[in-house]
């Protein structure tokens, strides 16, 4: 026990460190690029005496719907259903981990758990990438459908994603 907190104490204490680091760090952006904002203001926003873990019902996340689209792009998109031979031995199970559903997007080029909308086809409908496509298709977007004559019916259009 005693050497098992030997190891751990010392690389907690460099984490520790790095997070002081990149918050003084962020400070120090935080001072240029903001004309109101001084070095001192913004050190002792992020100050790390006064930091504290906040439990996850507290946090409030940003919505899609509360600002722009950072990016907006227009790729191909297609639709796809829960069969195997349009994806792999466990259909109903996405890329990372979880059930297939309406709202569920397939792209190799976005990080899973990225929020888009497809604003032509959709409107404000916003879907999650949950899953990966083969890896050939670099940027495109496959929609989860439910059913197959619905995925024939959308076919393939080249339309414009905005990417949260």
């Amino acid at each position: 026990m005693k050497s098992l907190m030997s190891t751990i104490l010392p690389r907690l204490s460099t984490y520790a460190n790095a997070v002081k680091t990149v918050g003084l760090a962020a400070a120090l952006v935080l001072a240029t690029v903001s004309p109101q904002a001084n070095f001192a203001q913004a050190q002792s926003i992020l100050d790390m005496n006064t930091l504290t873990l906040q439990p996850k019902s507290e946090i409030s996340f940003p919505v899609a719907g509360d600002r722009e689209a950072p990016r907006t792009i227009k790729i191909s998109v297609t639709a796809y259903n829960s069969v195997p031979w349009q994806t792999d031995s466990t259909p109903f199970n996405t890329a990372d981990g979880t059930h297939v559903r309406d709202g569920i997007v397939a792209a190799n080029f976005l990080p899973l758990g990225t929020r888009v909308k497809f604003p032509e086809l959709y409107g404000d409908k916003e879907f999650v990438v949950k899953d990966r496509m083969n890896p050939r298709y670099r940027y495109r977007a496959d929609i989860w459908m439910e059913s197959i004559p619905d995925a024939k019916t959308f076919g393939h259009n080249y339309t414009a994603i905005e990417i949260y």
